[in-house]
């Protein structure tokens, strides 16, 4: 697949074109390092069942009151999100192929522009995707640790605020990785960032699960035999490996190919690497996919709704 001006840079850094044809060739002896074919049918097909999945999602939460909470909102941004990383990756795949077949002919100007444009909305969508899943995180986090205090902490007004201030952020910052896509700098407050959310999470989550255990076992203490107690931990624990397996799975190759440009552009094992880019791009479209399926389609109001949207009663 086609990528535009900074996903070209981060599928093979400049400081390592050079490099490629001298070093690489060690690397490249091995069958590995010639990366996967990945047709552009499979990207466009990711990419239209996330956006109808995330579209049912958003449906839902506008069409049911009851859904119309703190907890939902960020599920709906989150699913806004995912509709982003869908549509950037479909706007780019039909741009670049009307390009390379002709259909679309346009001064060389105007496509840089649209370069620009695609790639930041691809940009914002992968950083607005992943502070909503931090944001989730916090919030499910209150609602165990603070229950009685929830709707006092996280009023409807600083849900709204938290959700613009993602979103302006987002932009801000999607802007400022396009136009200093060359900079280190950049990349490295990018992976920060990874960083960041994902200890958030594993720290929020195992928090979380380790209360839930303790209560089970308070609870458990007084029955014989403790099933509830093995039932309990053993149901916790899969769900918590399933959110920390996904976001690691998914996002986790990207920011290690990230890692790898700073580290060793010039590397031939690490030139290898760069070579897998687009398997790279088709997990985090497929997180796109799994998002729903972990955050939204597990509560049954929304499950409700989402029927009476399809089936248009």
């Amino acid at each position: 697949m086609s990528t535009l001006a900074p996903l070209r840079l981060l599928r093979e850094p400049s400081n390592a074109s050079e490099g490629n044809q001298s070093n690489a060739t060690v690397g490249a002896s091995g069958g590995w390092c010639q990366g996967l074919d990945i047709p552009n049918e499979l990207f466009l097909a990711l990419g239209l069942l996330s956006l109808v999945e995330n579209l049912l999602v958003v449906a839902a939460i506008l069409k049911n009151r009851n859904l119309h909470s703190p907890t939902y909102y960020f599920i709906c941004c989150l699913a806004v999100s995912d509709m982003l990383v869908s549509i950037s990756n479909l706007a780019e795949m039909l741009f670049m192929l009307l390009l390379e077949h002709g259909v679309l002919v346009m001064r060389p100007s105007i496509v840089r522009h649209m370069d620009s444009v695609i790639d930041m909305l691809i940009c914002s969508s992968v950083v607005s995707s992943l502070s909503f899943l931090g944001v989730i995180a916090v919030d499910r986090y209150i609602t165990i640790f603070y229950a009685l205090r929830y709707h006092s902490i996280m009023t409807l007004q600083r849900a709204v605020v938290t959700m613009a201030s993602v979103w302006l952020a987002s932009t801000v910052s999607s802007t400022v990785l396009i136009t200093n896509f060359r900079s280190n700098t950049i990349l490295l407050c990018l992976i920060s960032f990874f960083l960041f959310m994902l200890v958030l999470m594993l720290v929020l989550y195992i928090h979380m699960f380790a209360l839930a255990r303790h209560h089970l076992h308070s609870i458990s203490s007084q029955q014989k035999p403790p099933t509830a107690h093995r039932g309990g931990s053993l149901k916790g624990a899969v769900t918590l490996t399933i959110l920390l397996g996904v976001f690691f799975i998914c996002w986790g190759p990207f920011f290690f190919h990230l890692i790898l440009i700073v580290t060793c552009p010039t590397n031939p094992f690490c030139t290898c690497f760069f070579s897998y880019f687009n398997l790279f791009l088709i997990l985090i479209i497929c997180n796109s996919v799994i998002d729903p399926l972990i955050y939204a389609f597990r509560s049954q109001e929304l499950r409700r709704t989402l029927r009476e949207v399809v089936t248009c009663s």
